[in-house]
């Protein structure tokens, strides 16, 4: 490199009136990199320009009468790889152009140009950015490594890493701390890794950048350990376990972990109603599992492990049951309050009291704040579905319905249909009260029978005194 610079000095010494600058140039390996050169034009005519790059002789020149050279080995198949645009030429610019820059473009260039016996000369180092990736696609827990290579590389320079466009922090710094030791990072693969690595170069007021992607297949779906999954009490849930697509585990597992074992936490027996294999998907990379008729008792942690080219991947995700008790019963009130088996992710609770009309469509009357809900009447007005929805700092977490219906016996104003059923009872009533009067009067005459048949010899009597005033009558006609 000094040898360069004693070349580009010589030059310039040996030139009468030459002026020279130099410049610092940072290009990403595959881009078009743009060399800059010049000079106030001191004549109206076309000068000689001259581009060459250190130990390789010229790279693109060109007479003043017009004619253009191409360096052999910037020129291939009629295929030019550099070019320096003419109609910037007027301007006094003479910037050169390379498309498809490699890591040995890198180096020293220099542009000269002649216009009316004099010569100005430009010192351009073009620096080459390349970042590689140990491996592109990495599977998760394996070793990855991301380098950051600069040709040539700027000593006094400083490197720093980002992804996804933030400040990338390594959880265990490098023992050295030179630049070169920064300007690669190794780690083990996991979610945290994936996406665009970007290397940022500064180096004399001058900034580079080079990026590359990096892939971590895996347990994509939770992402995370311990990621908490929420359930209504009685209802179906899925605790996810998505691998990558095009990611086939074998000898999968699933397990309920027992809550004593907080370091190294042992299986226990899954619920009755879990099943393996999900039946919302098909996909042989989604091996989540289902739980029907979800009780407060299954509430816990749960792993689902499998292996992918000899590697164990696991994760580990929490259930949590919700479900609402009535906490007191007392005349025309009812009291509710929203429990979970795990809180603390939840920062605000909220009622909805949802409608539906007679077309199905859905409204909401009122909401509440709270996870406990106080009803005045549980009347006509408060019928529908009360739901608890719980929130934490990202949004909705879960919620969880109670049917008012199931509660309208406890008080309020009767149904319309009460009146028919009233009326129903007046006139059963007052059926019930002739037939009690008939059999009164029935029960009155054979009393009056019973008392005659008492004197024989009384009813002999009055049936002979009535035998003879008939005769009598009989006579006398």
């Amino acid at each position: 490199m000094l040898l360069d610079y004693f070349i580009f000095g010589l030059i310039t010494i040996l030139m009468p009136g030459a002026q020279c600058e130099e410049t610092e140039v940072f290009a990403e390996a595959g881009s078009q990199a743009e060399l800059p050169c010049k000079c106030n034009p001191s004549s109206p005519f076309i000068p000689s320009i001259v581009w060459s790059k250190a130990n390789k002789g010229t790279v693109w020149r060109k007479q003043k009468s017009g004619l253009q050279y191409w360096g052999s080995s910037w020129s291939s198949k009629g295929t030019h790889r550099v070019q320096c645009p003419h109609n910037q030429f007027e301007r006094g610019n003479f910037n050169l152009q390379i498309n498809n820059v490699m890591a040995e473009d890198g180096g020293i260039y220099s542009c000269m140009v002649e216009n009316g016996g004099k010569w100005a000369v430009n010192v351009v180092i073009l620096r080459i950015i390349e970042v590689s990736v140990s491996s592109s696609v990495s599977v998760w827990g394996n070793d990855v490594s991301i380098s950051c290579k600069v040709t040539p590389w700027p000593y006094e320079a400083s490197v720093h890493w980002m992804l996804n466009n933030s400040p990338f922090v390594p959880k265990t710094e490098n023992a050295s701390n030179n630049d070169t030791t920064k300007s690669i990072v190794r780690e083990k693969a996991t979610a945290r890794l994936a996406g665009n690595w970007t290397c940022v170069v500064d180096y004399k007021g001058k900034e580079g950048r080079a990026s590359a992607a990096l892939t971590v297949k895996g347990i994509i779906h939770p992402s995370e350990d311990n990621t908490q999954v929420y359930a209504a009490l009685a209802s179906t849930v899925t605790l996810p376990c998505v691998f990558s697509p095009g990611l086939i585990p074998s000898n999968l597992v699933w397990e309920k972990l027992k809550p004593e074992f907080l370091f190294k936490p042992g299986p226990s027996r899954l619920p009755s109603s879990f099943s393996q294999s999900s039946p919302s998907s098909q996909r042989p990379f989604d091996k989540s599992a289902t739980l029907k008729e979800v009780g407060f008792e299954d509430e816990g942690r749960y792993r689902c492990s499998g292996t992918i080219e000899g590697q164990r991947l696991t994760r580990n995700m929490q259930l949590v049951v919700a479900k609402i008790d009535i906490l007191s019963k007392k005349t025309g009130s009812v009291t509710l309050t929203c429990q979970l088996t795990d809180t603390s992710k939840v920062t605000d609770y909220e009622w909805v009291h949802v409608i539906y009309d007679l077309n199905g469509t859905q409204s909401v009357r009122s909401i509440q704040k709270g996870n406990t809900l106080s009803i005045s009447k549980a009347s006509e007005e408060n019928q529908g579905e009360w739901t608890c929805r719980f929130y934490g700092k990202e949004g909705i977490l879960g919620n969880v319905t109670y049917h008012i219906q199931t509660m309208s016996h406890l008080s309020g104003p009767k149904s319309s249909g009460g009146s028919h059923n009233t009326a129903g009872v007046v006139g059963l009533s007052f059926l019930l009260l002739v037939l009690l009067l008939i059999l009164a009067q029935m029960y009155k005459n054979h009393q009056r029978r019973k008392r005659i048949f008492q004197y024989p010899a009384l009813e002999t009597i009055v049936h002979t005194v009535s035998n003879e005033r008939e005769e009598r009558n009989r006579v006398k006609k």
